[in-house]
């Protein structure tokens, strides 16, 4: 875990947003499940989690006048390994204008369409009564069950869910990754990760099967977490919102300080 952030200016937390994004993927270089490489120009993450995300390359560097060649072997590495889509990233001091020209060539496509938000967490929410009971995931069994539970609530396919499983299962339970599970009538019916990265609390993977939703089960999933930050010290919480999640996080506090974007490139046919 890093030096947590006491800078809480709007510039620096929304720095904050991303860099606990990369933070984040960089940390899967602690599963056997994945594979990450450094080189000069930043570090790229493969693994069989079959969503962009979790197979990229992270740009911590301005293009020289080899960008061509990075660009080119990045592509080939993933190709390589029938990895049929991957993300491309900049690190927070970097324009996406640095390397837009030199990606859009080689048909990388541009996305930021991802709210990044912010919350100061001396200003969440008092806790309240809900019939929600959440626990930290413990063991496999229960990381099973947190795995079915993302799957239902994001709808996600059969072969993710299982790439999910063999990924997380490796960075163990102990912080700075931790997953919760939430029970109502002792049925697990909802999910959050909470990562401790670049001096911020991280809130990732907030799912709720369909059948419990509209009972603010969502929000307890997020604020759980982050109440444990805050106990643990930290001062700011984060996340990357989704389309569905973005009016409960508002109404948490969070605000939106940028756009999360990034450059997307995906095999011809696939």
């Amino acid at each position: 875990m890093t030096e947590i952030m006491s800078d809480l200016s709007q510039t620096s937390v929304a720095t904050a947003v991303k860099a606990n994004l990369y933070a984040f993927f960089d940390w899967m270089r602690n599963s056997a499940a994945a594979t990450v490489h450094d080189s000069p120009h930043g570090f790229n993450w493969r693994t069989n989690i079959a969503h962009p995300w979790f197979n990229g390359m992270l740009s911590t560097l301005p293009p020289a006048a080899d960008a061509s060649h990075v660009i080119d072997e990045a592509v080939n590495y993933f190709q390589a390994h029938d990895v049929p889509n991957f993300t491309w990233w900049l690190a927070p001091q970097l324009e996406p204008t640095a390397w837009s020209q030199h990606l859009l060539a080689r048909g990388f496509q541009y996305n930021n369409s991802t709210p990044g938000m912010a919350i100061d967490l001396a200003a969440l929410p008092q806790p309240t009564q809900h019939p929600l009971t959440i626990r930290p995931v413990e063991d496999r069994h229960m990381l099973t069950e947190w795995i079915d539970i993302l799957k239902r609530g994001f709808g996600m396919p059969t072969p993710m869910a299982s790439g999910f499983l063999s990924v997380l299962g490796d960075l163990g339970t102990d912080l700075p990754i931790r997953q919760y599970l939430g029970y109502l009538n002792d049925r697990p019916v909802a999910c959050s990760t909470l990562y401790l990265g670049a001096g911020v609390a991280g809130i990732y993977n907030v799912a709720t099967v369909p059948e419990a939703r509209g009972q603010g089960v969502g929000s307890a999933m997020t604020l759980a977490p982050l109440y444990e930050a805050h106990d643990l010290g930290y001062r700011a919480g984060i996340l990357q919102s989704s389309d569905m999640g973005y009016g409960v996080y508002e109404r948490l506090g969070f605000q939106k300080l940028c756009q999360v974007d990034y450059f997307f490139w995906q095999a011809p046919g696939s």
